[in-house]
């Protein structure tokens, strides 16, 4: 998997015509980072209280907590792109796409093969500055300046020239800009495929939506500076750089800015609210508060006791979120919650918050499910809570469940249709027992979902894309084949056969398998060479724990032994 990082620099002359005057205003804004190469420095913008939290922080997960130097500044590197997405979106500019011809050495940080169409938000995700290009898409300088005259922007963006990877802004300018920069919805929906396009979100979860950046330190193309600006989930913009590439610094310090980040809340809005039937299967006879009344129809707050028809009662508590209303006067009872306090609430009513890894995998299959079956009543999602779908807590959510619910927010699994169970397994299904065993065994939630959901990828809310385009054909042919194979490598040292794999159609580039998801990359099974390709990442995956699964030559021989003889 691949991390979208920033482009390796060009020269500043490509950019920039007043070169060395700019390098040398960014080396001395940029001497604190400089001095310290061991820290990354962090700053985030309270999005309720508008005050800024500074940090350097230490790959260990140390945090020395200072004030904001007011003189602090930052190269733009390739956080410009985020002004040219806001500026189109926001305006409704058409989407040109871009299609790559493979005459640019640049579109191999836009597409991965030559022909490939992008779209904008792709386009931001990947770095691609061709894309971007002001000229390109018909942005001119006196229509920037007009247009961002009344917004907020850092100094010096105004004009169009000066938006550019070398350009110093001031840190806290930046973040001002980010809190209150158009479109941003719309482009932190799509950068959270910065994390699920790598191992990242395995530390991270679905917490930052940053765009990388990078760029030189010295002069010296070896030795970089870089970092991300962005948000957290909840629209709290933050800023951070340090010695290295982006992609150096995402892997070396996300353990510390997992301990780091706080926990947020994402309040119920238009984009992201879910009304929930309470107790849909479950008619009501009364609701009464804590005074034994009976409750007018409308917003409940506080607590309340139901009874129902077949004599039960349960406890609730309204945070203003439950609405009491009557039909043929029977009490109905309708939550309005945000997509992540009804993963919460879920999560508290069908299991619990721990162990941790286990509890991620859940909030993840639980919001996918919702995605998957939930029917929409105006601006919001409508479910039932019942058994039949997924039951919901009918008081607020634990800080637990919630902490675990924003950690994983807005992350899904694509693919197939998901399910889960407390303690009986079955296909595509996640079976809770055996996560809590799985999680206490050391695995991460990343590596559970795997093996419950083999044919599903980890995907955003937004775009609930599959990684694994499924070859039901190439699946069933090999899985047919293990049986008259078995005898012959059941004599070879090391191999293990497995039936925990997926093959998944090839878009580019050559056959592969990655280990870690089990998924075989093949174009087809149609003729004698798709097959051998099969064959051949199969055994890799047979002899992962064995050297002979590294020894290309081995596995090459065997495969074409096995076509060949049986």
């Amino acid at each position: 998997m691949r991390i979208h990082i920033e482009p390796k620099m060009r020269s500043p002359k490509m950019f920039f015509h007043r070169n060395y005057l700019i390098l040398f205003a960014l080396l001395q804004t940029f001497a604190v980072a400089a001095k310290t190469p061991d820290v990354l420095q962090v700053a985030l913008l309270n999005r309720a209280s508008n005050v800024t939290q500074f940090a350097r922080l230490t790959a260990d997960g140390q945090a020395e907590r200072l004030p904001l130097e007011r003189s602090l500044q930052t190269p733009l590197g390739s956080t410009w792109k985020l002004f040219m997405y806001a500026y189109a979106v926001d305006r409704k500019l058409p989407d040109p796409g871009y299609t790559c011809q493979g005459n640019d050495k640049e579109e191999v940080y836009c597409c991965s093969q030559k022909g490939e169409r992008i779209d904008r938000d792709t386009a931001l995700v990947r770095s691609c500055g061709l894309y971007f290009s002001p000229a390109r898409l018909g942005i001119d300088a006196q229509t920037w300046r007009r247009y961002w005259q009344s917004k907020t922007i850092p100094a010096g963006l105004l004009e169009l020239s000066a938006v550019a990877p070398a350009t110093t802004v001031d840190v806290q300018a930046l973040l001002q800009a980010l809190k209150d920069l158009p479109a941003q919805q719309q482009a932190r929906a799509a950068l959270l495929d910065v994390l699920l396009d790598s191992d990242l979100i395995t530390n991270l979860g679905g917490r930052l939506r940053v765009k990388t950046w990078s760029w030189y330190r010295n002069e010296d193309p070896k030795q970089r500076i870089g970092g991300f600006a962005g948000w957290l989930n909840d629209g709290s913009p933050l800023w951070a750089a340090g010695q290295g590439s982006s992609a150096d610094i995402l892997s070396k310090y996300s353990h510390a800015l997992d301990s780091f980040l706080p926990v947020t809340t994402v309040q119920p809005g238009p984009d992201n609210c879910v009304e929930v039937n309470l107790f849909a299967r479950y008619p009501i006879n009364a609701v009464y508060d804590s005074h034994k009344r009976i409750p007018d129809s409308g917003i409940l707050h506080g607590a309340y006791t139901l009874r129902f028809a077949n004599g039960n009662t349960i406890d609730i508590k309204s945070a203003g979120d439950i609405i009491l209303s009557r039909l043929q006067e029977k009490p109905l009872l309708r939550a309005r919650l945000s997509r992540e306090e009804y993963v919460a609430r879920v999560l508290d009513r069908e299991a619990a918050a721990a162990p941790l890894q286990a509890a991620r995998a859940l909030a993840i299959t639980a919001r996918s499910y919702l995605l998957q079956n939930a029917a929409h009543d105006g601006e919001c999602l409508l479910v039932d809570d019942s058994s039949a779908n997924q039951r919901v807590a009918p008081r607020p959510a634990s800080e637990s469940a919630r902490a675990v619910a924003v950690w994983t927010a807005d992350v899904v699994m694509a693919g197939e249709a998901v399910n889960y169970h407390l303690d009986t397994p079955g296909p595509n299904r996640l079976v809770w027992r055996d996560a809590v065993a799985q999680a206490n065994s050391g695995m991460r939630f990343d590596a559970i979902l795997r093996q419950a959901f083999p044919r599903n990828s980890l995907a955003s809310w937004q775009r609930p894309a599959s990684a694994c385009e499924v070859l039901a054909d190439a699946e069933s042919w090999l899985k047919s084949r293990l049986p008259r194979w078995r005898e012959l490598l059941d004599r070879e040292p090391g191999y293990v056969e497995t039936t925990l794999f997926s093959v998944c159609r090839l878009q580019a580039g050559h056959p592969h398998v990655d280990k870690n998801s089990r998924r075989i990359f093949v174009r087809s099974v149609l003729n004698q060479q798709d097959r051998l390709d099969i064959t051949h990442e199969y055994l890799h995956l047979a002899f992962e724990a064995y050297p002979s699964g590294q020894d290309e030559n081995y596995i090459e021989h065997l495969a074409r032994r096995l076509l060949m003889e049986l």
